[in-house]
């Protein structure tokens, strides 16, 4: 495998790293970027753009044969993006936060405060902190919405608004998988008179030079690659070979009756993450579209100035904020233990990143963006390769490994 792009001195246990996830773990296209102390050390990518690819492992050599054209084995290039499903969360985290900075939004206060049809069906008193930390219960829909319905600012934010919680706000957590889209699209817009991923674009994206979007502009769709699923290979050497579900989970996902399946099941067709209207909608809990340096860049910049200047993203109090943990323990919806802090997953048994301070956010099927405040580190990996995985993805942990490894 040709592995293109740049590492620091030091720095090499990642890309062999990289490189054996193509050779034993069935990577198709990815890409992986590392800051440390806010200067870019890693920047790689390889593989084929696309996950249907008809020769993969090898598709750096046809790049002259497709210039100009988007074949099949169209190679994997520097500025190729990717749909990063959940760690879109990471991002769109960062939004109230932001806001709670500027002093426009007070995290205990109860979100009805600033969006008054939230306070419905038993929500009056759900506040911004539990809304963000994954506790405010509604996980899922009584009704399923279509994807007309999912995408439209107005339906979403009404169907989330007029929800009965499932469980007691306030009084356990589980994963809002989709709902996470609709419970911070509504509060932004309601906060700022933006949408989510305008604000992002305007207040992030721009500022820092962000390859990333929560709705896809129609004049970058040239740039993303298809997703697909691969195989769920390992080599025998890795620790990934002693993690295996618990009935219990495997039940939960199976059974359409349960917490799990109803919260992935919110849209009543799964979208096509291949279909640019998809990518165009502002879904900031599962369809925003990132290359993996900027992933790492956004992380970096929550830490301080990037490659030399700018002003960092979030105070040091704010990140403190983002990392103290607001929800651990089982999970009502994932069914394994899980820690939240606002808005980001922390270190733990589900997603185990860089060390006990880092916090950040995994998409299911690869993607993996974080932060590690004590290391300096910041993290951002995506993938065309689709695996069953939600958290702790193999490629993105031996990615991590080969990262820790170094420090």
């Amino acid at each position: 495998m040709d592995v293109q792009g740049t590492v620091a001195a030091g720095f090499e246990p990642v890309r062999d790293a990289f490189r054996r996830n193509f050779e034993e773990r069935g990577e198709r296209g990815a890409a992986v970027s590392v800051y440390r102390d806010g200067t870019k050390v890693v920047d790689l990518w390889a593989g084929a753009k696309n996950a249907d690819s008809t020769d993969s492992a090898d598709s750096t050599k046809n790049a002259d044969s497709t210039e100009g054209a988007e074949g099949a084995d169209t190679p994997w290039t520097a500025d190729t993006a990717q749909v990063v499903r959940s760690a879109t969360k990471g991002v769109a985290a960062a939004v109230p936060l932001l806001l709670h900075q500027r002093g426009l939004l007070d995290l205990d206060a109860p979100v009805g405060a600033y969006w008054p049809e939230f306070k419905a069906a038993g929500k009056d008193r759900v506040t911004v902190r539990q809304l963000l930390a994954h506790r405010a219960g509604v996980p899922v829909l009584d009704h399923p919405l279509t994807l007309a319905e999912a995408i439209d600012l107005d339906a979403s934010t009404r169907a989330i608004a007029a929800q009965a919680p499932v469980w007691e706000p306030g009084t356990a957590h589980g994963y809002h998988a989709h709902t996470f889209s609709w419970l911070m699209s509504g509060l932004v817009h309601r906060v700022t008179g933006r949408t989510i991923g305008r604000f992002v674009a305007e207040e992030i994206a721009a500022p820092l030079g962000l390859e990333l979007w929560i709705g896809l502009p129609p004049e970058e769709t040239h740039r993303v690659g298809r997703v697909g699923e691969v195989p769920e290979t390992e080599p025998a050497d890795s620790p990934a070979l002693k993690l295996r579900p618990k009935p219990s989970v495997v039940a939960a996902y199976r059974d359409p009756r349960s917490l799990t399946r109803r919260a992935f099941d919110v849209i009543e067709t799964r979208p096509d993450e291949n279909d640019p209207a998809y990518l165009a909608a502002e879904l900031p809990g599962s369809a925003g579209v990132a290359t993996a340096r900027a992933l790492a860049r956004f992380y970096a910049a929550t830490l301080g100035p990037v490659d030399g200047g700018g002003a960092r993203l979030l105070d040091p109090e704010t990140v403190a904020l983002a990392r103290t943990e607001e929800s651990a323990g089982p999970d009502r919806v994932l069914v394994v233990g899980t820690r939240f802090g606002l808005g980001y997953m922390l270190h733990g048994a589900a997603s185990p990143l860089l060390g006990p301070g880092s916090f950040g956010h995994p998409g299911r099927g690869g993607s993996l963006g974080f932060a590690d405040p004590e290391a300096g580190i910041a993290f951002g990996y995506v993938t065309n390769g689709m695996r069953k995985t939600v958290t702790a993805d193999p490629r993105a942990q031996a990615l991590v490994r080969a990262v820790r490894s170094v420090l």
